[in-house]
């Protein structure tokens, strides 16, 4: 083995350099630490308040499975817990439930004022019956201080997180020559060419329920109901479907073939039996039916498609297609229309059905 100095030198540098880069790597750094300890807090805030908001709930509904309290996220488990979710159904469908002391709605107003995703969601899964109810007994002049506070505080939750600003989607400008397509005409910028359309405009702050209002506020919160559409359980979109129905107040049996359905009609004739056709019947301005479609349109065309969902759907669109042809309301009638076309052509389809997809055909027609 040599003894030269300059070697022992260089051997005791590679020494210090390799335990330097080793106790470099495995030092975690400051900013590392921080975002485990801000994720790990966060974990444990949300996990706090869906375990005082489960323990406020069995106030009301003793029967609550003893696995909620036990589970690392109560609030999702609770979300698809379908015993309780028709036991919460049930006590919201009662005569009183919508009054302003009810304790039902004290929780459901609480519990999306915490601010926590998860209970917000849990709130939403709930708004179906919700909206359902209160804007179907409007006429009845009976007061829903309860349901009022619920439907506030999510319409108070989206202006705010709208910060003003309203919901738009770039529209392409006909007047402008495609990629495909040569032109003489001068280009125009992006300036002079943008084309926005406005889908939802900019909120309001409202602290109260009023007639001129309520077709606004109800129409946000089914907005935003939209927006977290794809993690609700299906049995709250079904509620929606029902509703969307009774909300119609028209048969839309006549036009069981757009869509090529077979399902049965037996909430329908029990209408016409009752009280007739336009029991439930509401007004049906645009603010309200836009969003409205928007959802039937997941219902009936999303994947995974479950059988009773398309059904209750094609049921509900059927009926307001039917109040569309009614009230002559132009864009209603397009769009009904539209998704009826759309369903039926999905239903008969035998490979998977995109509906932004042209269709091949041999015949050319003029």
């Amino acid at each position: 083995m040599s003894d030269d100095p300059s070697t022992s030198s260089t051997l005791e540098d590679d020494q210090e350099t390799i335990n330097s880069t080793t106790t470099t790597t495995i030092t975690p750094t400051p900013t590392t630490t921080a975002s485990v300890s801000a994720s790990a807090s966060s974990h444990n805030s949300s996990l706090s308040k869906s375990q005082s908001a489960i323990q406020s709930l069995s106030t009301i509904l003793p029967s609550l499975p003893p696995s909620l309290f036990s589970s690392s996220n109560p609030a999702r488990s609770l979300l698809h817990d379908d015993h309780t979710a028709s036991h919460i159904s049930s006590l919201l469908r009662q005569p009183d439930s919508g009054a302003g002391d009810n304790n039902l709605c004290r929780w459901l107003y609480d519990t999306f004022q915490s601010s926590d995703p998860d209970l917000q969601l849990l709130v939403l899964r709930f708004l179906p019956i919700i909206a359902g109810i209160y804007i179907s007994h409007v006429a009845l002049r009976v007061p829903l201080a309860g349901f009022e506070a619920v439907l506030l505080a999510i319409y108070a939750h989206e202006t705010t997180t709208r910060s003003g600003h309203s919901i738009t989607v770039s529209v392409p400008d006909l007047s402008h020559p495609s990629l495909c397509h040569e032109t003489n005409a001068p280009t125009k910028n992006n300036s002079t060419g943008l084309n926005l359309a406005v889908i939802s405009p900019s909120l309001e702050p409202y602290g109260t329920v009023r007639s001129t209002r309520r077709a606004r506020i109800v129409g946000v919160a089914l907005e935003l109901y939209y927006s977290k559409i794809q993690e609700m359980p299906v049995q709250s979109k079904i509620e929606f479907c029902e509703f969307s129905r009774i909300w119609a107040g028209q048969d839309g049996e006549m036009y069981k073939e757009m869509t090529g359905s077979s399902c049965s009609s037996r909430s329908e004739r029990k209408e016409e039996d009752g009280n007739g056709e336009k029991e439930g019947r509401i007004p049906l301005p645009w603010e309200l039916m836009q969003p409205i479609l928007r959802i039937l349109g997941h219902c009936l065309l999303c994947p995974n498609q479950n059988k009773e969902l398309v059904d209750k759907g094609s049921e509900a669109c059927r009926s307001l297609y039917a109040r569309s042809m009614h009230d002559i309301n132009p864009n209603a009638i397009l769009a009904t229309g539209s998704l009826l076309r759309l369903t039926k052509q999905a239903l008969e389809s035998k490979d998977d059905f995109d509906p932004t997809e042209i269709p091949k055909s041999r015949v050319i027609s003029i």
